[in-house]
């Protein structure tokens, strides 16, 4: 099977909910992300606001000053894909002429007024996130009649109206949103069906690592960084179901795993997953 790259995450914030304040400086997130790439990670994404539950909004400037030094760095140092975690269009405009080629957006370009056209205007790749709520409130009391008729109508829905604003359809990508105004259950069956996600002909990136979920499988796991088995679990299965690009934190970990299924999917064992977009990140 083809295999899916691995997203390095960079959390350039004090509250993220596995790793937040372990890279205070702009020096410990530049020697972090360029760690990730030499242990395989194809593309980075950088974040200065958490979304985690609960979060609290992070001031536009703040996030700026957060992110676009550590962009700058590492664009000095590597010439792979970078992308900018954001809801706000200033941030990506600011991360986008530091160097960054991508916009993930939990919102889905739906936070401001002018995020569609800020998209379309950057010219950059963008990943549209599904949430329900937002993220003070969204794991209040989630529910859906059919989590995964409805995530993927409303995620189809969001990438038109992008190409509508005019971002250039192979630009968009797809985001289940998992831990996102969801439960476990919820989680666990957009996982199972991420390949009904990508029906629209988007490419799916897919983010499941230290998430709750795994805790609420095994409790044990209360500490984010007691989740590395459920993560792997996850995007082996986020794999197999056809996800283009997976959000980790533990690159080596997952690199490693996602080989040793393509080898035993060569050898015609049940681990092949359908075919899933071979268009690259830029």
């Amino acid at each position: 099977m083809a295999d899916p790259r691995v997203m390095g995450i960079v959390n350039v914030t004090p509250d993220s909910f596995s790793d937040g304040g372990r890279l205070s400086s702009v020096e410990a997130a530049i020697a972090h992300g360029l760690r990730l790439v030499d242990q395989g990670a194809a593309l980075l994404d950088i974040g200065g606001e958490s979304t985690r539950p609960g979060a609290e909004p992070v001031p536009e400037a703040d996030e700026m000053a957060r992110v676009v030094p550590v962009i700058e760095g590492l664009r000095r140092r590597w010439p792979g894909p970078i992308s900018i975690d954001t809801m706000k269009p200033a941030v990506a405009r600011a991360a986008v002429a530091s160097g960054a080629t991508m916009w993930n957006d939990v919102t889905a370009l739906g936070f401001a007024p002018e995020s569609l056209a800020t998209a379309a205007g950057l010219g950059c790749d963008v990943v549209l996130m599904h949430m329900q709520g937002e993220p003070r409130t969204m794991q209040a009391a989630p529910h859906y009649d059919d989590v995964v008729a409805e995530v993927t109508a409303w995620l189809a829905a969001r990438a038109e109206a992008a190409v509508a604003a005019g971002v250039a359809r192979d630009r968009i990508w797809l985001d289940p949103g998992i831990g996102f105004g969801k439960t476990v259950q919820h989680n666990l069956a957009l996982t199972a069906h991420l390949d009904r996600l990508g029906a629209p002909g988007f490419p799916i990136l897919y983010g499941a690592s230290r998430k709750r979920t795994i805790q609420s499988i095994d409790p044990t796991a209360a500490d984010p960084s007691d989740r590395l088995g459920g993560s792997l679990a996850l995007a082996l299965e986020a794999a197999r179901n056809g996800a283009a690009v997976i959000r980790v934190h533990d690159v080596r970990e997952t690199v490693q795993a996602l080989a040793v299924q393509a080898a035993v999917a060569s050898m015609g064992g049940s681990a092949a997953s359908s075919p899933r977009s071979g268009r690259r990140p830029r």
